[in-house]
């Protein structure tokens, strides 16, 4: 078994550090407030701010891999000094700066690190990437995605199952998007449009700035990510933000994951070939004891690219790698434990 090393410890953090502990690991979890993962076996929690002495890892023992759950910029600090190291890392973080700058620094170390492996960016990332090895250069290619309520519950219509500041990041960021083949700019939470998300019914999309290493890695004439919530809170976003009363820490408050209030994570992944073929795929999770359906379904991408990385030490070379890097059979055995531990993904075969 391997000794890893977590930094955060928030609603998906935790499910990564006690899925990897219950699966016989050694894992060290850092957080200030570290209480989601105390008393859990095969843990040694550090009630710090480790970006106060991330050299000093090495000081808790070996260091086979380093998962990087923090939130956004901080998160973001924390991989670029990573990437003067010489570890294994896998990065979960969100950030408007990407770790694919690092690659120079990374390679100079001897740091390899795979980045953005959650639900999307990550599993969408290796979906659309299949797509393009089995019908070549995209003509579309679309990404929807969204943790919600299983109703429209509360005057937001939505609570957030991660990082609340990321998700107001979403909403505020640019979208980067391909449109005729060349990469452009479009507002946030444009482009607004009905989806049908089928058993939950109708539901609201909107532009957001998730495609990311995609962007550069898969050939398309347009490209698009939209976020997905019930219909209503984007507009009462919008309507506050207009005001001029957008207040971080209130939103902080009402938009508090209550886990009694149940909950689904759901996706579609569509590509379009240029000769009108197309590969689709559907991904939902409902949650369950070990999680709710965002940690779950986030945090076993996560979990499982550490799984592949440690049963095949050399499945990536120095320097910085997004996960459409990485090979269809990795991609195949994601999927397939995903199925058998109850999140439904219907689509084309992966192998």
């Amino acid at each position: 078994m391997a000794t890893i090393h977590c930094l955060g410890t928030g609603l998906v953090g935790a499910f990564v550090v006690k899925r990897l502990a219950a699966a016989g690991h050694e894992v060290h979890a850092y957080d200030i407030h570290p209480h989601a993962v105390l008393g859990v076996e095969g843990v040694t929690v550090h009630a710090r701010d480790i970006l106060d002495d991330l050299q000093s890892l090495h000081t808790n023992g070996p260091i086979d891999m380093v998962v990087n759950m923090l939130p956004g910029s901080i998160g973001h600090v924390a991989t670029t000094e990573l990437a003067e190291s010489s570890y294994r890392v896998v990065d979960l973080s969100f950030s408007a700066k990407t770790p694919d700058r690092d690659d120079g620094k990374a390679k100079d170390h001897g740091a390899r690190i795979l980045w953005d492996v959650g639900i999307a960016p990550g599993l969408s990332n290796m979906l659309l990437s299949v797509a393009h090895n089995r019908i070549g250069p995209l003509a579309k290619a679309e990404v929807w995605v969204g943790g919600n309520p299983t109703g429209p519950v509360g005057e937001w219509k939505y609570m957030a199952p991660f990082s609340p500041i990321d998700v107001i990041a979403e909403y505020t960021r640019p979208a980067r998007v391909i449109r005729d083949g060349e990469q452009v700019s479009l507002p946030a939470l444009s482009q607004r449009h009905a989806v049908d998300t089928g058993e939950h019914g109708e539901m609201e999309a909107f532009l957001t700035d998730g495609l990311r290493s995609v962007l550069n890695s898969i050939p398309a004439v347009e490209m698009s990510e939209f976020t997905v919530r019930w219909p209503g809170h984007i507009q009462k976003f919008i309507d506050t933000r207009e005001a001029g009363k957008i207040n971080e820490n209130e939103l902080l408050h009402a938009w508090q994951y209550n886990d009694k209030i149940p909950e689904f994570t759901w996706m579609k992944v569509r590509a379009e070939s240029h000769d009108g073929e197309v590969l689709e795929w559907e991904v939902e999770d409902h949650g369950g004891d070990d999680g709710h359906s965002m940690a779950r379904s986030t945090g076993m991408v996560t979990a499982l690219c550490v799984e592949a990385w440690l049963a095949d030490p050399e499945m990536l070379p120095p320097g910085v790698h997004a996960p459409e890097a990485l090979s269809e059979n990795v991609v195949a055995g994601i999927v397939e434990t995903m199925r058998s531990e109850r999140v439904r993904i219907d689509g084309p075969a992966i192998l």
